[in-house]
């Protein structure tokens, strides 16, 4: 995927979990562990708002571009 998540790494510096993280964001832990992975395919800017609220962060700290093209058939 054309786009990485650093989500894993933020939390880490944060000493917070997956768990309280989705506490406070108002998703379930399988969605979070989607995004986690790089597995998502999309996220609200309303989400990304929320967890860069939460862990004190940017957006560009928790998704970078990887400089590669992602074809939209791709999987």
């Amino acid at each position: 995927m054309a786009i990485r998540v650093y989500l894993e790494d933020v939390l880490k510096k944060r000493n917070m979990t997956s768990k309280e993280l989705c506490a406070l964001i108002g998703i379930t832990e399988a969605n979070l562990s989607i995004l986690r992975s790089g597995k998502a395919k999309g996220i609200r800017f309303g989400t990304v708002n929320k967890i860069c609220y939460y862990l004190d962060c940017d957006v560009g700290d928790i998704l970078k571009f990887d400089g590669n093209l992602e074809e939209e058939d791709e999987e």
